[in-house]
């Protein structure tokens, strides 16, 4: 069987799940194949300006009218494709397959006042409009704009050129056409015509005309790839190094140190990571929250390397909704993961609220989401966007918070506290906290904090460009094996980084190194943050308060999640990195 075609139907199951989990699905539309002269569905999407791609609203909230024909009643097929805000209504005219047609009037419109004004404000804004035909998107613009003489024109002629390969529609062009000035009191009569033609386009090679090679594999992003991995191979010899060289002089001396008499080791020059092995292993302050951020940073950490496979498997970027659906479908499956870690920290951490601790894991992370995303709805609201979150989509996020992340959640718990809960450190833990001593002020944790972000960001600053295109654009992003290569770069930089800097911070006699490891990789998804302000600023010609609101609140959120997985893979490498050093020394 071939593994990629197994793969995706794999993937389908996965998103039918999630379509009868969340009880929104009304069965598929049209498997894709067709008859002669077989009914051909153009829906009718969204509307908005160019520049603002998030400020969407449905297509007849414009003037415009629909066709003859008696409308289909559309119900979303997945919870993404509600939370994009698709809004699919039938565009009212006859189509068939391999049926041409002519060019015919379909509808009318009287422009009166209220009309001219919303058609004027629309063309003056760029309004541009999406359509689906088999799924196939389809983009026009509305109108334009003479400036010359100040004079606003429509479009009023569609022409569809499709053209199919044996059952399937593999290609879907359109071309607007009679340009109809905008004037008061004046009929505007709106046409279509359509023309067939055989296409050698395989079916399953459809979506590649709306991909951009010479963007996405250009140069820079080969040579920004190429330089990320060099740094990587430089921080690994760096660390390798430096680090060991100086911990096996750290382990010398220390040998040197076990040879003294007590009297001598009093009177002697101690410093370094060794005087606080009584301390190191000393339960990070505010226990609850940091074992809910360590195990919600696991869970974030698989579903984003499992998502990122199946999208280079399955190609979900093709299909409406898929690839949120399929986020959202692994995030509550995958759960256990965040109970089982961040329960098994909270108790060997000798936490005992652990119910609270567990709901905290839970919900940490959805109720950030649903929290910005809540705020927002009001704005799209008031706005009568596309964009505002449906009640029933609410409800069915709700419901998969409560009776799916949760249980699972509490499973992940229990097992991590009885599996894996139990002190097994290195080291005794001294009853009185030792006092920290005055260090220089770039081995305080702040800087530490702020300095460790800057090499992990500089391996995927570029990345974070042609992400930032895809979603703010109108760039579709698929070069996901780029991603996934670009991820585990991070990973490993931001490991090395977090090695160093937790080394710094014990050699400075300072045991706090839990928060300080983790916020030291956190941090760069604050220069993340920081660069959307420039994308936008630099990259993007965005107005208005729902697009402003919209881009940094998502922005946000990409960057809180962005810094827990850092935070989290960095807190693992230097946990694993103080293991080693304080098991290798003997301790007296």
């Amino acid at each position: 069987m071939n593994t990629k075609r197994f793969a995706m139907d794999y993937l389908k199951v996965f998103v039918s799940f999630v379509i009868h989990l969340t009880c929104l699905v009304n069965g598929d539309e049209h498997n894709h194949l067709y008859k002669p002269n077989e009914e051909v569905v153009l829906w009718m999407n969204t509307v908005g300006p160019y520049h603002n791609r998030q400020e969407t609203y449905t297509y007849f909230s414009l003037p415009f009218c629909a066709g003859p024909k008696d409308s289909i009643s559309h119900y979303h097929e997945t919870l993404g494709e509600a939370l994009q805000g698709v809004e699919l209504i039938h565009s009212g005219l006859e189509m068939h397959f391999k049926e041409d047609i002519s060019k015919v009037p379909f509808c009318q419109v009287n422009l009166d006042d209220n009309k001219l004004k919303a058609f004027i404000y629309a063309v003056r804004n760029h309004y541009w409009y999406q359509m689906y035909i088999d799924d196939l998107p389809i983009w026009g613009i509305v109108g334009e704009v003479d400036e010359t003489n100040n004079k606003y024109y429509i479009w009023t002629h569609k022409k569809f050129d499709i053209g199919f390969n044996d059952q399937h529609i593999v290609d879907v062009n359109l071309t607007s056409e009679t340009k109809v000035e905008l004037k008061a009191n004046t009929n505007i009569e709106f046409t279509y015509e359509m023309n067939w033609k055989s296409s050698p386009i395989l079916y399953k090679d459809r979506f590649n005309k709306y991909l951009d090679p010479k963007f996405f594999q250009h140069r820079i992003h080969w040579f920004s790839i190429f330089n990320s991995f060099m740094m990587v191979i430089f921080l690994v010899g760096l660390v390798s190094m430096i680090l060991l060289r100086t911990v096996r002089k750290d382990y010398a001396r220390y040998s040197q140190d076990e040879e003294v008499d007590a009297m001598d080791k009093d009177l002697g020059d101690e410093y370094g990571w060794k005087q606080v092995h009584g301390d190191v292993f000393r339960p990070a302050s505010y226990p609850m929250l940091f074992s809910a951020i360590i195990g919600c940073g696991h869970h974030i950490t698989l579903v984003t390397l499992v998502v990122i496979t199946f999208t280079i498997i399955g190609d979900l970027y093709t299909e409406r909704g898929s690839l949120l659906g399929t986020s959202i479908f692994v995030y509550a499956v995958t759960s256990p993961v965040n109970g089982y870690f961040g329960g098994a920290l909270y108790a060997k951490m000798g936490g005992r609220i652990w119910i609270r601790q567990m709901l905290l894991s839970a919900f940490l992370l959805p109720s950030l989401v649903c929290g910005m995303a809540f705020l927002i709805n009001f704005i799209a609201i008031y706005y009568h966007a596309s964009r505002a979150i449906p009640f029933g989509s609410m409800v069915a996020v709700a419901c998969i918070c409560v009776f799916v992340i949760l249980p699972l959640t509490l499973v992940g718990t229990l097992l991590g506290r009885n599996l894996s809960g139990q002190p097994d450190y290195p080291c005794r833990v001294n009853a009185v906290p030792r006092p920290i001593p005055e260090k220089k002020w770039f081995m305080e944790p702040l800087i530490i904090t702020m300095v460790g972000g800057i090499l992990p960001f500089g391996s995927i600053f570029i990345e974070m460009y042609f992400i930032f295109t895809s979603f703010w654009a109108y760039k579709i992003y698929y070069v996901y094996g780029f991603m996934l290569l670009v991820v585990l770069i991070l990973m490993v930089v931001t490991v090395c980084v977090t090695i160093v800097c937790t080394y710094f911070l014990l050699n400075a006699e300072d045991y706090r190194w839990q928060w300080t490891s983790f916020a030291a990789a956190a941090s760069t998804a604050f220069y993340v943050y920081l660069y959307s302000f420039y994308y936008f600023m630099f990259k993007t010609k965005m107005y208005g308060l729902f697009q402003t609101a919209f881009y940094f609140g998502y922005m946000a959120l990409f960057s809180i999640a962005l810094g827990i997985m850092c935070g989290t893979v960095g807190y693992i490498g230097a946990h694993a990195f103080v293991r080693k050093i304080y098991t290798t020394v003997k301790i007296d």
